[in-house]
């Protein structure tokens, strides 16, 4: 157990059963490159865990590690194991872990951009045989949750703004029914009213559909606003771990991920040999 874990006692599935534990997993890539060095977590059924650290630091790689998406990059789980729901399931295929309830939103949003917004959100139904009635009325309820895509439903997803892209990849997911969501940098390239706006919405589907949420993000700030728990990765390791109350009260956190500190805020210049300074690193 990390120290903030420790400071405050508590883990991510203390009083929730986790729906899903990685423990102690190494990603190797191309048989030589090792990304990943041991990395553990737990996120419990219903809630929002944030998986936090700067841009390499192995975020993306573990998400790919949890859907099976590595052998495409010609990564691969060397060391440890992934449960979902207990059983393990790093052997299953992409396809058959979306039908057992996990789903992957890509870095980068990654739409149809030759179809239209509907036609994209009705792809992520394509695992789904409970009938045509069920899928309608689930994508009524995606532009209940999204009413800019019910407007924009007709138009090309490639001629949609970022943020519109960003939703109608969040709700494609929503149409297979997932249990649970790993969402890979919700934030990036939208102004900061429109990731508010995305950060609300995944809110909302935690507590109203009761969808799971593992969240990758750059954005410390607003992913500890809207998250339950946190780790934080460093080289391909978790450095910093504990509920998200605690990593926004934790110092080290605040000087280096959130740019503040007891003396107010730090620039870069004081900031980038903090190395030598962390204590989780001492």
């Amino acid at each position: 157990m990390s120290e903030a874990a420790q400071v405050s006692g508590e883990t991510a599935a203390d009083t929730v059963e986790a729906m899903l534990s990685v423990n102690n997993i190494e990603v190797i890539y191309d048989h030589v490159i090792l990304v990943l060095k041991g990395v553990s977590l737990e996120v419990p059924t219903g809630g929002i865990v944030a998986l936090l650290g700067a841009n390499g630091a192995g975020k993306t790689t573990t998400l790919k590690a949890i859907s099976n998406l590595l052998h495409a990059e010609r990564g691969e789980v060397t060391k440890g194991s992934i449960l979902f729901e207990g059983e393990a399931v790093q052997a299953l295929t992409p396809n058959n872990l979306v039908k057992r309830g996990v789903i992957q939103v890509m870095e980068g949003r990654h739409c149809f951009e030759h179809l239209t917004v509907e036609d994209n959100l009705l792809t992520g139904a394509y695992t789904r045989s409970d009938g045509r009635a069920a899928i309608r009325q689930d994508l009524e309820m995606v532009y209940d949750y999204f009413p800019r895509l019910r407007e924009r439903r007709s138009s090309l997803a490639g001629y949609t703004s970022g943020g519109e892209q960003q939703m109608t990849a969040i709700g494609r997911a929503l149409m297979a029914r997932p249990k649970m969501i790993l969402l890979d940098e919700p934030s990036m390239g939208l102004a900061p009213q429109l990731v508010e706006t995305i950060f609300e919405r995944i809110r909302r589907l935690n507590e109203q559909e009761g969808v799971t949420f593992l969240l990758a993000e750059q954005n410390t700030n607003v992913a500890l606003k809207y998250a339950t728990y946190g780790y934080i990765l460093e080289n391909g390791r978790v450095v910093l771990d504990g509920a998200a109350k605690s990593l926004r009260e934790n110092e080290d956190v605040k000087e280096f991920y959130l740019g503040l500190s007891t003396s107010g805020r730090k620039s870069y210049r004081d900031v980038k040999h903090y190395k030598r300074r962390k204590r989780w690193l001492a």
